[in-house]
This record gives C-alpha cells, structure tokens and sequence, in this order.
C-alpha cells in the first residue's frame, strides 16, 4: 500500500486540513444543574457534557474523530499522528490536528466518532506487598484489568471540536470522568503573519497541551497500578487531574511563539464523588488556579527535525489528600522548564522511523498555613523538584524502545512527608519496549489497534531510602487495545 504524507502546516486552516487531507487520501488509496454553587454546576454540566457532546456531534454534518483512532475521521492509520502508531505521543500532523481543535476531517460522513478501550496487565514487584498490591489482589504477581474506557473526541461543529474520556478504572474498581478537552479553533494575521488562535474548557491542567514533555500526556503513558510509587509529587504534576474545571485560551504566532492562559476552579468534595473522585485521595482546593504556557517552535519541515522549548506553571492554594497537612492549605506554586525534540527520517512517510526526546523540569515552593505550623509541626515553607528526561525510537512505527531517568527531590521534613526519613526524594529509570502490529496503511484491520508493552522500573531511591528502594522495582506486563465504532 502507499505510504501517506501525513505532516500538515499548522499554518494549515480546518478547512484546507480537509481538502489536503481528502487529496492525499484520494492519491494514496483511490480503490438539571441550578440551585447548585459554581463549582457543582460546573461538575453537573461536565457530567452532561458526553451526552451534550454525542448530541451535537449526532446534529452535524461534520465527520468526527474517536480517539485513540484517528482513522475514523480522516481515513488515516493511527500511525498518522502518533509515535509508534499507538497513541498518546503525537506525531506533528497529530499536534496540528489538537491545535486546530480536532476538526480536520476527509469530508465524508462517518456517523458518531465513538472508540473502545481496553487495558490488561500483568505485575510482578521484587518483593511482595503485605496485605496485597490492592484491595482484593494479591501481595504480587498480578493480572488486572487497568481499565476500560469510552472515547468521544472529534469535530462537533465548524472549527468546534473536542476530546471526552470515561473510565471504569479495574483496579479501584470505580467508574469516572477522566480526561476532558472542548476546544474553538480559528485563524487570523497580525504582523503580516498567520494566527492560530483557540478556547479550551478542560478538566486537568495540560492535558490540553500538544507536546509529550507536560506532564498530562507524558512517558510513560501507561504504568501499573499495583506497583509502589513514591509519594510526593508536585501539585502540576497530576495533582489537579479531574479535580478542576477551567478555560482558558491559546495562540500560535508563525509557527513560532505559543502562548496560553487558563484559570482553573477546584470542585467540591461532592462534586469530585459524582464525577468518581475519591476526594481525599488528591488535592482539594475552592480557589481560583491560574495556570500559564510559552513555547518557541521550531520545524525543519523537509529534513524531519521538530524542536520546542518552553515554560509552564500554576498557582493556588490546595489542602493535600491523605491527611497530610491535617486539613489545613498549602500555598503552591509550580514553574517548570520543558523541550521536545523530534526527528522524522522520512517526512513522507507515516512508517519512517522517529526519534523522540523529552525533558521537563519542575520546582514547587510550598509554604503552609500559620494555623496549621502548630498542629502538624511541619516546617513552614517547602520546595520540591522534580526531573524527567525520555528517549525513544520508533521503527517502523512498529517497535519503540524508550527510557527515561526521573528524579524527585526536596525539603525532608518527617511531619509533612511521612516518609520513614522525613526525605521525600526518589530516583530511578524506566525501561519498556512496546510492540504495535497494526496501525499503518496496511493493516488488516483497519479498524482495530493493539499495543504489547513490557516495562520495568528500577529504582535508585524510593521515598528517602537507598537501602530499600529495590524491593519496590517491578516489571509490568501491559496489553492495550482499540476498538474503532
């Protein structure tokens, strides 16, 4: 089968993303929410929000897209805007299809963009852990089903379009509203030069982000939730994830300079358990949350080449989950450094091998409230860094080994860690191989994708200690499949 050129300008309209895409295909193939406060109304509409969006989607003329298929909406393999044709590691044609709302389509019908998901693993942990790796599993050696989810994510109107994730997470054993993304995409000039310029409402700070290097859609995509992990992170770094609702809005200068801003509202406690939150598992927060973004962009476009390099952060005022600050607010505020580069070896060709790297640095300062210094006997004021630098290779988009060195470190202090030492530094490197047999221009099923994963974490520090820390090392034996409807 021929090779489809999958790289569009983000200069690149929705609707001439259409025609191009419809050209390159026909070449390539030719054969209830008042009374509530602001926050539970804004989780009572989010909670409607598939429904509203399925409606929409059903009342325009539109093709749409379910992720993780992209297949569905443009006629292109998986392998088109993703990495190693499986995503959530997006290829340049796929940042360009999120910036410009998730609107580009070949212009044909194909009823609802629904997707099917399915995650099954297996763990085995150096040691056992007592009392079980999780209610109702054993101390090792585990077979799970991680999760299955329902993806509706695609245009819903002209230059409207939008990503929406429900879960039933097998571990936990909970139904939830995972990730949410609706976006406004439009064009314009200034300076003699393209604009792209967009609105997102979304439920988890960068998860609207186009790059790989934030923390929302970052390596490793998938990882086993009957494994030990470090306990501190910082509040960026996932600690908002389904827990706010936001807006904000983007823009995209000559294919150069990216800027957003957002400000995020946490929800209720109510409001987190109807969405299958369980709220004192994760930072709670009533405030206003400003979240920022700039990136500077670099394409080489004819030789392949892909640089970022930027800066995000937000702030706020969070009382940690887990009882760790006794109930009494942390004042957070995260900056963070991150880069992506990208070489494609043949830009022509969705099966070309492609070398990713991805770093990003990120530093907390973290200072409690008066009221609570007496009670928890914590230190007023703490910092937190955390590193992660990625690499990976994909051949063929068929096989991509990748490794990744993190490292968390900070203030000890044994009454707002908990850790035995007080120290909440930990370290270590993830190995994984993924293997995906479909997803290019000529698989035999066009309509489904799988993705065979072997990962190991090692650990060099684990939560303050070196001693221990390898007895928390675990191999992770993952099986991810996709169903497109």
């Amino acid at each position: 089968m021929p090779q489809i050129l999958f790289y569009l300008s983000r200069r690149t309209t929705a609707r001439f993303a259409t025609a191009r895409v419809s050209h390159l295909l026909a070449r390539a193939y030719r054969p209830r929410c008042d009374g509530f406060g602001l926050s539970d109304r804004l989780v009572c509409w989010m909670r409607l929000l598939p429904l509203a969006v399925l409606l929409a989607g059903s009342l325009t003329s539109g093709a749409a897209l379910a992720l993780p298929s992209f297949a569905i909406q443009t006629g292109q393999p998986c392998a088109a805007c993703h990495i190693g044709a499986f995503g959530p590691q997006l290829t340049p044609y796929g940042r360009d299809f999120k910036l410009h709302a998730y609107t580009a389509n070949d212009g044909k019908d194909h009823g609802l963009p629904l997707a099917f998901t399915a995650q099954t693993s297996f763990t085995h942990t150096q040691q056992p852990q007592s009392g079980g790796a999780a209610p109702g599993f054993k101390p090792n050696d585990n077979f799970a089903i991680d999760q299955l989810s329902v993806y509706y994510a695609g245009q819903i109107a002209p230059k409207l379009g939008g990503f929406v994730e429900l879960n039933y997470d097998g571990v936990a054993q909970q139904a939830l509203l995972n990730n949410v993304d609706i976006r406004y995409a439009s064009e314009a000039e200034i300076f003699g030069q393209d604009l792209l310029w967009g609105v997102t409402a979304n439920n988890n700070p960068t998860v609207q982000d186009p790059w790989n290097s934030t923390p929302a859609w970052g390596f490793p995509y998938n990882q086993s939730a009957l494994a030990p992990t470090p306990m501190a992170s910082t509040l960026i770094d996932g600690g908002l994830g389904q827990r706010v609702a936001g807006v904000g809005a983007y823009t995209l200068w000559n294919d150069l300079l990216y800027l957003e801003s957002d400000v995020y509202k946490g929800l209720t406690a109510p409001a987190l358990t109807a969405l299958g939150q369980v709220p004192d598992d994760g930072s709670q927060t009533n405030d206003f949350l400003p979240y920022a973004r700039v990136a500077l962009i670099k394409d080489w476009n004819k030789t392949g080449h892909h640089l970022e390099l930027g800066a995000y952060g937000i702030s706020g005022n969070v009382v940690p989950g887990g009882g760790q600050t006794l109930g009494f607010t942390v004042r957070k505020t995260d900056l963070a450094l991150d880069a992506t580069y990208q070489f494609i070896s043949n830009p022509s060709l969705v099966t070309s091998d492609r070398l990713s790297a991805h770093a990003t640095l990120i530093h907390e300062t973290a200072k409690l409230a008066s009221d609570g210094l007496a009670l928890t006997g914590a230190l007023p004021d703490h910092w937190l860094d955390t590193m992660r630098v990625d690499v990976s290779y994909s051949f063929a988009a068929t096989v991509t080994p990748s490794v990744q060195y993190f490292r968390t470190a900070g203030t000890a202090d044994i009454n707002y860690w908990s850790t035995p030492n007080g120290s909440p530094n930990s370290d270590g490197m993830i190995l994984e191989v993924a293997y995906v047999p479909w997803g290019k221009p000529d698989s035999p099923f066009p309509n489904m994708n799988l993705r065979l994963a072997v990962q190991y974490i090692s650990y060099f520090s684990f939560d303050g200690s070196h001693a221990d820390a390898g007895r928390n090392n675990n191999f992770y034996f993952s099986l991810w499949t996709a169903v497109k409807f």
